[in-house]
């Protein structure tokens, strides 16, 4: 089977955006007019056909990012649409390794919110090129200009409108080109009949300015056309677009476009903007790797090199078990074919090879370079694994997932359902690496960590539909954690003689804190022999083992240095349990000498409320311990930036809710650990005093 679409034709796009801004109906639109569904699905009707989990249709957000392919104009596109809310912030953080480029959906009203910047910092991170989409033209107060300002004042993005809208709100009716100074009219309701005629003659002098602006940013790009643009000559419609595409690619420009996805306006040119302006697999850099040795590789986008592709996301499918999501990067991968892991070192059979289209698949026998694809019958890979051709192993740059800041217990309701419970919890976290899973050893109950109080919400509803586990939940808890505050050095010595063969172990650690999070370090600096090699790993290990309980109140210990620097040895009676045993005393010794102190997670908070509430709601963020950071306001409404501890946060949407009649909403995210005070850390340390 040949190549359907040439790698050129071929597109990889996340669609992007903060909840709410309209990204699952811009992809239902698009799947709409490339011909792969037949009736528009709607998200406030629950049937929208990317959001095929029945949590996302009940709730109207997506969840997980479904992968489909669709044709536009000769070009293959594989969207992948991503979830705006960011408790689910890991599935954005996938998707965007392994796309090539994106679609940032901005609702026309609210412009650049708290988690649009989350989702485009993340873009910045990996370097995505992208186009930025004002959706919702035909909502009241809807303002295009204002977005485009909004992206370069709060993102610091360069971005330029290459469209204008005709008109706002109810009186949406069309769409300026401004690269082509083209309008395109809109005649009927489902945006399939669409005229293109001259500007209207009350937009001329708007568009004059706003073209005159794109060209000088496009010129900016090129030296030959800054050289044009100041010789006064034209540039032409093909040079601004080969100059857009190539700045795009790069990195360096974002070009808006404008449209109502609900209202079937502009998809069809944004589509158009997607195959003109953003990157095909050959247009980014050629993927970065290492061998079994340590040496980089590179994996060119080609046919002809040696197949690798990245496992971007695990999935348990109903009817064909569990599916492994994969970018091609290089190289062709046929069905029933072996492949190696090489993550993990392990052979793989590739069964069948699915292409998605939201919650329909074909099976397909061969995938290409370029190509997004499902495969079943993987049994060892799990999320960011590099799959590759048995003779060419390479290791791919793998993703980084933040660690949960929230925690639960869960009990089993039944015997019945504690068998079930085990099964549901290891396929749930194999399919998302930000969910951890843990048997607590003091009270022997299931703890669930997550990222935010909806993702865990979310888990114990699908271990209830998918796997029917009936649970009971208790109340939500921070993952705090300890560190220490002051250096020392702490001696480890456990004997025990009773008669026949002993036990000997004697290590002296020093331990010293590190910057906040740098990770705890191990070394060894015994010199002399006075503790032989063999029995140095042990100690140190337990070390490690103990840092995970900690000392204070059983909180895992972290940004701490352990250095083991002398110690004594027992010909007969010192093994390996013996240093395990005495690296884990050092460290609770250590309790009395290094200062522990309780940390605790702080979040970034962002409240938007109208202007009446902002003092109610700054002395309730106060209430919270929280510190104000700073405000702006925008589009009539005022928002408070704030930095609070989360367990400040338990239970307050309810209560801005209730103090602002419904009308505040806020979104909250990690900012980084702190010092618990004083009196909050005693009371913390003496409900757990698990870690003794």
């Amino acid at each position: 089977m040949a190549r359907e679409f040439s790698l050129k034709n071929t597109r990889n796009i996340g669609i992007m955006a903060h909840i709410d801004a309209g990204k699952t109906t811009t992809t239902e639109r698009i799947l709409f007019y490339t011909g792969r569904t037949h009736k528009i699905g709607e998200v406030h009707e629950g049937a929208a056909t990317m959001d095929w989990m029945e949590q996302e249709q009940e709730r109207g957000i997506t969840i997980t990012s479904a992968a489909t392919t669709a044709a536009w104009k000769g070009h293959r596109i594989n969207i992948i649409d991503t979830p705006g809310h960011v408790d689910f912030t890991v599935e954005v953080e996938r998707s965007l390794r392994v796309l090539d480029g994106a679609v940032g959906v901005f609702s026309a009203k609210e412009g650049v919110e708290p988690q649009s910047e989350t989702v485009w910092r993340q873009a910045d991170r990996y370097g995505v090129p992208r186009i930025a989409y004002v959706n919702k033209m035909d909502i009241i107060g809807a303002d295009f200009l204002n977005v485009v300002e909004s992206m370069r004042d709060r993102l610091q993005a360069n971005a330029v409108a290459i469209q204008l809208p005709i008109g706002a709100e109810n009186d949406f009716v069309g769409i300026i080109d401004l690269v082509e100074q083209k309008a395109h009219i809109f005649k009927d309701d489902l945006g399939q009949n669409i005229e293109v005629t001259d500007i209207p003659a009350e937009y001329l002098e708007q568009v004059e300015e706003r073209r005159l602006e794109l060209i000088e940013k496009v010129a900016e790009l090129d030296e030959d056309l800054t050289m044009k643009y100041l010789e006064g000559e034209e540039i032409t419609v093909d040079e601004i677009k080969a100059a857009l595409r190539k700045g795009v690619c790069e990195v360096k420009i974002f070009p808006v476009i404008v449209g109502s996805s609900y209202r079937n306006k502009g998809v069809q040119l944004m589509m158009d903007a997607v195959v003109d302006y953003l990157p095909s697999p050959l247009d980014v850099p050629a993927i970065q790797g290492h061998l079994d040795d340590g040496t980089e590789a590179v994996r060119h986008s080609s046919d002809e090199e040696p197949f690798s592709a990245l496992a971007f996301k695990i999935m348990t499918d109903p009817y064909v078990g569990k599916l492994t999501f994969f970018r091609v990067y290089s190289g062709i991968l046929e069905s029933g074919s072996y492949v190696v892991n090489a993550t993990k070192n392990k052979r793989e059979r590739i069964g069948r090879i699915l292409q998605m289209h939201a919650n329909s698949r074909q099976e397909i026998s061969i995938v290409y370079a370029g190509d997004i694809a499902a495969a079943v019958g993987l049994k060892d890979t799990s999320t960011g694994d590099t799959l590759c051709d048995e003779k060419h192993p390479v290791i791919l740059e793998s993703m980084n997932f933040p660690d949960p800041v929230i925690e639960i217990a869960v009990e089993p309701k039944t015997k019945a359902d504690q068998d079930k419970l085990g099964v549901a919890l290891g396929k749930l976290t194999e399919e998302d690496p930000t969910l951890r899973a843990h048997t607590d050893e003091e009270t022997g109950q299931t703890i669930l960590a997550g990222m935010g109080e909806l993702h865990l919400d979310i888990i114990i509803d699908r271990m209830r539909r998918e796997f029917k586990v009936e649970t009971n939940v208790g109340k939500p808890q921070v993952a705090y954690r300890e560190t220490f505050k002051a250096p020392a050095r702490v001696e480890g010595k456990f004997v025990r003689q009773s008669g026949g063969r002993g036990q000997y172990g004697h290590v002296w650690v020093e331990f010293e804190p590190l910057e906040p999070g740098t990770g705890s370090q191990f070394e060894s600096k015994v010199v002399g022999g006075s503790v032989p090699r063999e029995y140095i790993a042990p100690a140190l290990a337990g070390i490690e083992e103990q840092m995970k309980n900690g000392v204070l109140a059983g909180f895992p210990l972290v940004d701490v240095k352990a250095t083991i620097v002398d110690g004594s040895y027992h010909d007969v009676d010192s093994n390996e349990m013996a240093f395990k045993i005495a690296g884990s005393m050092a460290l609770k010794a250590a309790k009395d000498k290094c200062k522990p102190v309780l940390l605790e997670p702080i979040m970034k908070v962002e409240v938007t409320v109208p202007e009446e509430y902002m003092g109610d709601v700054m002395g309730m963020l106060n209430s919270r311990r929280g510190r104000i950071e700073g405000m702006d306001s925008r589009g009539g409404a005022q928002i408070i930036r704030a930095k609070v501890p989360l367990s400040e946060m338990f239970g307050y949407s309810t209560t801005l809710r209730s103090g602002t009649q419904g009308r505040g909403v806020f979104s909250m995210e990690l900012s980084h650990y702190e010092e618990v005070p004083k009196s909050i850390a005693e009371e913390i340390v003496s409900k757990n005093k698990g870690g003794e």
